[in-house]
């Protein structure tokens, strides 16, 4: 292919200075192009958006940050229902009781590592559960799927009592399954000790929600284009590169969301516990002492502020979450430009 000789003067017509690039550059990166101005479609359909969505926006706020206020306020009192006449205003003394106790640190020990684990766990099984739906063959595609998605669809309360009875020392039958494990006690009870407790409560957790993560990774793994992989391959790639090179960074957004919203869950958790121990043998959570400080000590001023400390805790996470993963959902981006 010939080149353009460089001796051979610019057609182009003189048309001055390039004010717009000198314009672009006084107003700094980023702000090259100006915007359309708005069209009058785009602005009605902004308000019908409104006018519809709008209500229940709003009833949501509502019914979300109401009873937040209330905690917070109630956080400032000393107050007993068994008291009420005795209400006195404190202030962040309550605040200073909660940070100051050992009973709330061992909750939030507690708690972190059952986020931790059952999240760890969950993202790797619900991974592997996510690649099989999605491999599965057309024709047994819907019964895989069914199949895996069954536990999710099981009441909380309902599957913490099935596992309570399977690992019970009375009414189990995992104690005779195990029995000829060498070294295994068939008279172990499960519920009497904090180690074996936290087990099974993370176990039952875990079989519970794993579907769940799997279900939004299944979606993640839809939106992956199929040439980007066959390329690859084609390439060379071996099927660690290709997961881990093309099929991951795609799904960055479909990961942060199930991590994030198994997090946020599993660090309220409360009904497993509840059921399974009460919180005694050290499996004590944030949710469940609350509740034992409000409903059961009726502790209104302590009990609030343990719940706004878990409300903020929570909000904390979500903030890690989304900053970590560094995730532009609005775009359909990987990370943000």
């Amino acid at each position: 292919m010939s080149s353009i000789p460089t001796n051979v003067p610019s057609v182009a017509p003189d048309v001055g200075p390039d004010v717009t690039s000198d314009a672009a550059d006084d107003r700094g990166p980023g702000h090259g192009r100006r915007r359309a101005p708005t069209s009058e479609r785009t602005k009605a359909e902004a308000r019908l958006g409104w006018w519809l969505a709008g209500p229940a926006f709003f009833i949501m706020v509502a019914v979300i940050f109401y009873p937040v206020l209330q905690a917070l306020w109630d956080s400032l009192f000393s107050y007993r229902l068994t008291a009420p006449d005795e209400r006195e205003f404190i202030g962040l003394q309550n605040y200073a009781t909660i940070f100051t106790d050992g009973v709330f640190w061992s909750a939030l020990g507690v708690t972190t590592l059952i986020t931790v684990v059952t999240v760890f766990v969950e993202l790797i099984l619900g991974f592997a559960l996510a690649m099989v739906m999605h491999k599965a063959i057309k024709s047994t595609r819907g019964l895989v799927r069914t199949v895996i998605l069954v536990p999710y669809g099981i009441i909380t309360v309902v599957s913490a009592f099935a596992w309570y009875y399977m690992f019970s020392i009375d009414s189990g039958y995992i104690n005779n399954w195990l029995s000829w494990v060498p070294g295994f006690d068939d008279q172990l009870n499960w519920f009497a000790q904090g180690g074996t407790a936290l087990f099974v409560i993370m176990f039952s957790e875990i079989w519970k929600t794993t579907p769940f993560i799997s279900l939004l990774l299944l979606a993640g793994l839809a939106q992956v284009p199929e040439d980007l992989s066959e390329a690859a391959a084609v390439d060379g790639a071996n099927w660690g590169q290709r997961l881990w090179k093309v099929v991951l960074p795609n799904m960055k957004a479909a990961i942060m969301v199930a991590v994030l919203f198994r997090a946020l869950d599993a660090f309220r958790v409360f009904d497993s516990i509840f059921i399974m121990t009460n919180g005694a043998y050290g499996t004590e959570v944030l949710s469940l002492l609350a509740y034992r400080t409000s409903i059961g000590r009726l502790e209104i001023g302590l009990g609030s502020a343990i719940s706004v400390v878990l409300f903020l805790l929570v909000g904390l996470i979500a903030l890690i979450a989304v900053k970590g993963f560094n995730v532009d959902l609005a775009g359909g981006r990987g990370g943000r430009k």
